[in-house]
This record gives C-alpha cells, structure tokens and sequence, in this order.
C-alpha cells in the first residue's frame, strides 16, 4: 500500500489489489463450484447431499472467515498510521485464534450434525451422502482457518497477487482430488459427494502449507518475523480481534446464510428441486465472488487511508468500489440470462432439473443485483471498522425481512420454492439501502470531524 494523490493513481492501485483478490475468490469459490458440478455429473442424489451439507457447511466457513477478516483493516490501519512493529504479535495471536476456533467448530460439528441431519426430511442416501461429506470436509477445518489468517495479513499488505498465486496452485489439485475420489481413479472407489469432501480438505492443507512457507520464507512477510520469536496467546488481543471479527463474521453469516436455510426449506419438495436450486445458487454464488473481492478490496484501501487520518481520499475509494459493483451487476445479470441453458447443463444432465436451474437463474438475475451494491458498502464499512451496527442491519434485513416474506411466497403464492428466492431479492436489497445510508452517514460525521 502507499499513498495516492489523484483519481488515476488510486484506480491504479484500486485495479492492483483487486485483480489478484478476485482471481483468488474466484479460485477459491471454483472449489465449492468443482464440488457441485462434479457431484452432480455423479447422480442428482449425489448433487442434492453435496447441496444440504454445503447449506450447513458454507455459512459457518464464510462466518469464521469472516470473523479472521478483523486482521485486514487492523493490520492495514497499523500500517497506515505507521505502527509495523505491532504486526507479528497481532497476526500471531491471530494465528492461535483460528486454531481454538477451528477446534471448537470441529467438537460442535461432531456432537450435532446427526440431530441436525434428521430433523430433515431427506431420502436415506442423499442424507448419506450429506453427513459423509460434512465429516470428510472437516478434517481441513484448522488449516482452512490458519490459511485465511494468513491471506488476510497478506493482503492487508497489499501483496494480494501472493495469495492469487497460492490458491492458483491449489486449485488444479482441487480439481485432480475430485477427480480421483468422486469417480474413483487409480484404485481408489468412487465416492461420489463424499469424495468432493475429501478433496476439498486435502486441498485446504496444501494451501495452509504453503502460505506458511511463503510468510517464513518471502519478503516483506519475512522482515516481521511472523514465525521466529513467538509470543503466549493472549485472550486480551483475541478480544481485539473479536470485537472487530465477530460483527464481521456474523453479517457474513447471516447474509450466506439466509441461502441455505433457503436450501434447508427446500428439503420438503422433491430431490429434483433441490438439485436444481443447488446448481442456480451454485453458480450465482460463483458470480457474488465479483463484488465480494471489491468488498475485499475497499477494505484495505479504505482501511489503509483512514489509518493515515486521509478521510476524503477514503471517501473516493468507496464510490469508486460502488461503481465498479454496479457495472458488474449489469455483466452478471447479462450472463445469467444469455447462457442460462449451457449453465444448468453443467450441473445435470436430467431435463427436469435442467428446466428447473433455467426457472430459478432467471431469479438470480434481480437478487445480484442487491449484493454487487450491498458487498462493497459492507468492505467500505469494515475499512472504517464500523461493523457493529452493520450486523444489526445484516441480521434484520436478511432475517426478519428477507427470510420471511420467502416463506409466506412460498407457502401462501403460487410462486411454490421461488417464493424463497424473491424472499432473497427483498431482503438483500433492504440491506443495501440501509448499508449505504450507514456509509453516508458516518462519512460525512469523519469529514466534519478531520476537516471542519
């Protein structure tokens, strides 16, 4: 990072960041992507467990790491105001963090995933395949999270291509495990969804590996010594951490999450229409990835100016990210409705779930909408660390208003399970308006207070 003094400079360096950060989510997402669209070439049942165990297990993944994304703006804050020799200790207490949450998830998930499976009402296999896939994707939980630690940090030092080519090197791996233990390759047996969680974890552990060396190993991560003198967890910086992380984490839940509960809903109709609401959600998530990493983006940029006490270069950055967010919506609502057909061909094969995939992406076209404009005024947000009372606006607008008023189009229209995803356009798009009323407000507060 460093400083920026006119419009060209700054979407010089805004372009600089984002780029690598939006190949890594892409190459990150394209993991889940890999998993659906493998497992779903295995069997609609094998596809429609893959569906209910990604329900359970993606919001609580994306609320970790988000709960990890506190090490961005602290860290991109710290640099700004100058204050480097306070780096290794936060990111090694970050470090031990995502470890004792790893851990905690991993006994949490062990003791409830039988209750919460039953509950549902799922044919025999596909509630199978759904528990095997849960268990297997946990044994890289720990090396998930120490991984997203570290790609914060570096990030945060806007060395965003290092984490771009970590994951660039993961994900053919990723690709090759699916391969192997979906379908069953070299001796070993096809494993069908279950598979897609044992190459998903072998790939987490790989990437884990490999950002460590990289931080040891590579300047500039090398002059902080991040590994070299280690210094006795301390739950006073964990708290420093959470009171910035678990705002964070849980809008990320709440707002990831209102999809599989959508998901959850659906398990009362068939396994076709599960399938295909799947495959829909699947790819328009792939899609999200787009403003997501501007989000990311505005974070450390953001962060970075406002660290430096610079409140109007940071003001710029956000209305630039809400540009480039809304020139996105348009592309992916372009892409959703020119090649609706060849995306649900990727994911099946059976007509019935093919038509239905084409029937729920035409929704997806309005809800991503909301999220390319709402995403970026939430990294806006984060680079302020302003995110108590955006987890207050996450929780009402996606869960109160948005979850819902699905359930009544679903159960009291005739919209029958797309009344869940107009739900979803509702309350993402309250989201977005309330969010951005919240960055008006507290940007015009830091201009009068910094500049008269």
């Amino acid at each position: 990072m460093f400083e920026t003094n006119t419009i060209k400079q700054k979407m010089k360096l805004f372009f600089y960041i984002l780029i690598p950060i939006l190949i890594t989510q892409l190459s990150m997402y394209a993991m889940n992507f890999f998993d659906t669209v493998m497992s779903g070439n295995a069997g609609a049942e094998e596809l429609a467990g893959v569906a209910i165990g990604s329900s359970l297990w993606v919001p609580i993944s994306m609320g970790i790491t988000g709960i990890l994304m506190a090490l961005s703006p602290i860290v991109a804050q710290m640099i700004g105001a100058k204050q480097e020799d306070e780096v290794p200790e936060t990111v090694q207490q970050g470090i031990y963090l995502s470890i004792a949450i790893g851990i905690l998830v991993s006994i949490i998930g062990f003791i409830l995933i039988d209750p919460i499976l039953t509950v549902m009402d799922l044919e025999s296999h596909v509630r199978y395949v759904a528990k095997y896939y849960l268990i297997t994707i946990g044994i890289g939980i720990i090396p998930l999270f120490v991984y997203n630690l570290l790609r914060c940090y570096i990030d945060a030092l806007g060395q965003t291509r290092i984490s771009m080519f970590i994951i660039l090197l993961s994900l053919p791996l990723n690709v090759v495990f699916n391969y192997v233990f979906i379908f069953g390759k070299f001796g070993i047996p096809a494993l069908g969804g279950i598979g897609a969680g044992i190459a998903s974890a072998l790939t987490y552990w790989i990437s884990c590996g490999i950002s460590i060396l990289i931080v040891y190993k590579v300047r500039p991560f090398r002059s902080h010594n991040i590994f070299s003198t280690w210094t006795v967890p301390s739950i006073k910086k964990w708290w420093e951490l959470l009171k910035v992380g678990v705002p964070i984490g849980f809008s990320i839940f709440f707002e990831v999450s209102i999809f599989s509960a959508v998901t959850l809903f659906m398990s009362v109709y068939s396994t076709f229409t599960i399938a295909a609401h799947q495959a829909a959600i699947n790819f328009a998530s792939f899609l999200y990835m787009i403003p997501f990493s501007i989000a990311m983006t505005l974070t450390i940029a953001v962060g970075y100016e406002v660290g430096a006490k610079r409140i109007k270069d940071a003001r710029v950055y956000s209305y630039m990210g809400i540009i480039a967010g809304v020139f996105i919506a348009f592309l992916a609502g372009f892409i959703l409705y020119t090649f609706d057909d060849p995306v649900a061909k990727l994911y099946n094969e059976n007509p019935e779930v093919i038509e239905l995939t084409k029937n729920f992406l035409f929704f997806a076209i309005f809800f991503q909408f909301a999220d390319a404009f709402g995403a970026p005024l939430q990294g806006v947000l984060r680079g302020y660390k302003d995110v108590n009372i955006t987890f207050w606006m996450s929780l009402v607008s996606y869960w109160l208003i948005g979850l819902p008023s699905g359930w009544l189009f679903a159960n009291y229209t005739d919209f029958g399970p797309y009344g869940y995803w107009m739900g979803l356009i509702i309350g993402l798009s309250a989201g977005a308006i309330t969010l951005f009323g919240r960055m008006y407000f507290l940007q015009r507060k830091l201009l009068i207070k910094y500049n008269g």
